[in-house]
């Protein structure tokens, strides 16, 4: 059946349901037959098209009867499937719905003052300090257009020492090494290495 529904295109179900029951073989060893109890009923395909064509569902059917709704929807033609009924649309609330409210955190700066802070160089870091919040909440109050890069932030809140060349030439003189110097201006070994 999986081979003729991929030749097909079709699901192996779909294979299964044209294929009358005395031609199915069965898989393995043949299986042995179950007893019936008092609720199974012998499957009659026209009643079962009857009964369902009257509006009984397959899977009440499929109770009396004693078998899957899967044995059931192989007795019924497509073309006489029942579809599940589409969902019915929400009725609306008779109740108006509420105005959202803004839950916008109250800081002690207001965003004029969080951005004159930030244009006369405080940092986002250094204000939220100041506010008791973090600094990502005071970002949000800061237009897109205003916000310093990754690069130019760095630099603000990690300044780097304004040593000159001379400096480091005068200590390299008396015998420093790199690493020593970059430890007494501040700087990095590599930093001072490329600024002498």
């Amino acid at each position: 059946m999986a081979e003729l529904g991929r030749l097909y295109g079709v699901h192996p179900t779909t294979i299964r349901r044209r294929i009358p029951d005395d031609l199915i073989r069965p898989r393995g060893p043949a299986p042995q037959p179950r007893p019936r109890t008092q609720h199974q009923r012998t499957l009659v395909d026209e009643e079962v098209r009857r009964r369902y064509a009257a509006g009984e569902s397959a899977y009440a059917l499929a109770r009396e009867f004693g078998v899957s709704t899967h044995t059931i929807q192989a007795r019924i033609p497509d073309t006489e499937w029942r579809t599940r009924p589409p969902e019915k649309a929400s009725v609306p609330s008779p109740h108006p719905a509420r105005p959202k409210t803004s839950s916008r955190m109250v800081l002690p700066f207001s965003d004029e003052e969080i951005l004159a802070r930030y244009r006369a160089g405080q940092s986002a870091t250094a204000i939220g300090r100041a506010a008791g919040v973090d600094c990502r909440t005071i970002l949000r109050r800061i237009p897109e257009d205003e916000r310093r890069t990754h690069l130019q932030a760095q630099r603000l809140n990690r300044p780097a020492p304004d040593v000159d060349a001379d400096t480091i030439r005068t200590l390299r003189a008396r015998g420093l090494t790199w690493e020593e110097i970059g430890a007494e201006v501040g700087l990095s070994a590599k930093t001072v290495r490329a600024r002498a």
